[in-house]
């Protein structure tokens, strides 16, 4: 599960169980996820990277952070 990247369908932050949808296992399946910086907001439709995992379905996620050409 860490390092896999996927996308928020219920907003992230403080005080919030946030949900994101990952690809596993040939499919896709929904997560809880929190934000690694705890203060940090997430909306809906934004691209995270999963750097924690606690199961059975709970990730720690952070904004997605394309690399520069």
């Amino acid at each position: 599960m860490i390092g896999t990247r996927g996308r928020v369908t219920g907003a992230i932050g403080p005080g919030l169980i946030g949900e994101v949808l990952l690809s596993v296992r040939g499919g896709t399946e929904a997560f809880y996820a929190y934000p690694v910086n705890p203060e940090e907001n997430i909306p809906s439709g934004t691209q995270i990277l999963v750097v924690d995992f606690e199961p059975p379905r709970t990730v720690y996620v952070q904004r997605w952070q394309p690399l520069s050409p």
